[in-house]
């Protein structure tokens, strides 16, 4: 497969053409990748208007993923998100509110994206009981009773899966459910764009969702920043033609060339015995999961690629196991009181994984007692757009309570809101924001 980006970088690079334009540091050597990091010159096409290698290598990781449309993001999918539910307020069915049914375990970039298209969330909550905010299970069953009660149609259906722990919704019923009601299955796929190389494709859009995004850094060989916006072939026209100025609105005019280069060198990648060196991953991972059970270990259902361990199973917590696997060399992607999450790739070697139980050792601990948490279902005050708009105070957590949740309040990772803006905070939320150990709170001032 060609890759036009990077071919045309290499060559500029090589050309020892003088630079009076951007960047600043005119392809010299200051961390080593200067020469490859171009802006807009002639020849290099642009990235929201692309006409030419970027609009061939789009073109390429389409054909790739099957999709009727896949562009470019150099600001993550949190540059997907907010142009993923502008089209699908722009552009939604006829006889749709402009309103979004959305599993609760959103990134809070969908917060930020609510704001500034100024649209309310309609929540779907977990269906059953979980011990993680990550988490939030929504069946098919469940879905359609929460759009039977609506008014109207929502412009869209949002889920999100995988999810940070690695579990995975029932795509294609949620479509199924989504389209017998005139609306249309959007897909933060962030931690998924592999699934598409499996030996049986379950990536959104093979399973019926009209459009996803995919955080290609995350699980693919790109460079930190890239990521897709996938158009589903059967999605409303509108978000094809509009998907360019809907990524134009949320992301810079200056694209990294060097994410860029990497997207297409990516394409290269997939198309070249990726899905082989994915199946082996896989068995290996396979592998090291049964090991794990052995030693006593509780293994969650995840995705293919993560590696999620219950650490209060085993009287631990998450934090434990991240600073066993840190004193064997290891570092994991994310901890909490109660998991450990790992991500791997077909660029982990055996020897990394190799690494893993050794560190962990045998489980040695009894269960400790826990109890499912409670979301936190704060009643509305204002809207999302008022209160992140609003004049803003931090105050100490355990003073919040009453209080107008200003800016969503959350680490990066999981960046999973416990309490979103516009909500009154409740005794729910203080609970959560005691389990993930938040001090600080960010609330609307009051008026004096």
């Amino acid at each position: 497969m060609d890759t036009p980006i990077a071919d045309f970088v290499r060559i500029y690079a090589e050309s020892g053409v003088s630079r009076f334009h951007m960047p600043g540091h005119k392809g010299r050597l200051f961390w080593g990748c200067e020469a490859q990091d171009i802006t807009e010159v002639c020849g290099a096409d642009t990235l929201h208007e692309a006409a030419g290698i970027i609009a061939g290598s789009e073109g390429n990781a389409a054909a790739l993923f099957g999709s009727a449309r896949t562009c470019y993001s150099t600001g993550g999918a949190s540059q997907c998100v907010k142009a993923m539910l502008y089209l699908c307020l722009a552009c939604r069915p006829a006889g749709t509110a402009p309103v979004v049914l959305a599993a609760r375990n959103v990134h809070r970039s969908f917060v930020h994206a609510a704001a500034l298209l100024d649209f309310e969330p309609a929540w779907l909550w977990p269906e059953e009981q979980t011990c993680s905010l990550c988490a939030c299970p929504v069946t098919a069953k469940g879905l359609e009773a929460a759009l039977a009660a609506l008014p109207a149609p929502p412009a869209a259906v949002y889920v999100t899966s995988p999810d940070y722990l690695g579990g995975m919704a029932d795509v294609s019923a949620l479509a199924a459910v989504c389209h017998a009601h005139g609306t249309v299955l959007a897909v933060d796929n962030a931690h998924g764009a592999y699934l598409r190389f499996l030996p049986s494709s379950r990536h959104p859009l093979d399973l019926g969702a009209d459009i996803c995004c995919d955080s290609a850094h995350k699980t693919l060989p790109v460079l930190t920043g890239g990521a897709y916006l996938h158009i589903g072939r059967s999605a409303p026209a509108g978000f094809a033609e509009n998907a360019k100025a809907a990524l134009g609105l949320f992301g810079s005019t200056s694209p990294s060339y060097l994410t860029l280069s990497s997207l297409d060198l990516c394409n290269r990648a997939l198309a070249e015995g990726y899905s082989h060196r994915l199946t082996a991953c896989v068995k290996r991972l396979d592998k090291l999961r049964s090991a794990l059970r052995e030693a006593g270990w509780t293994v969650v259902p995840s995705d293919p690629l993560r590696l999620t361990l219950d650490a209060a199973a085993a009287g631990l917590t998450g934090l434990d196991l991240a600073e066993r696997l840190r004193k064997g060399g290891v570092e994991c992607e994310y901890a909490d009181g109660e998991y450990l999450v790992l991500m791997a790739t077909p660029e982990n070697s055996p020897e990394d994984l190799g690494r893993i139980l050794p560190a962990l050792g045998r489980r040695e601990g009894a269960a400790r007692l826990r109890k499912p948490l409670v979301p936190a279902r704060g009643a509305r005050a204002m809207s999302v757009r008022q209160a992140l708009f609003a004049p803003h105070e931090l105050v100490p957590a355990e003073r919040a309570l009453g209080r107008v949740c200003g800016a969503p309040t959350v680490s990066c990772p999981p960046a999973i809101p416990i309490a979103v803006s516009g909500e009154r905070i409740g005794e729910a939320a203080l609970t959560l924001f005691r389990h993930y150990g938040v001090k600080q709170v960010d609330v609307v001032r009051e008026q004096q």
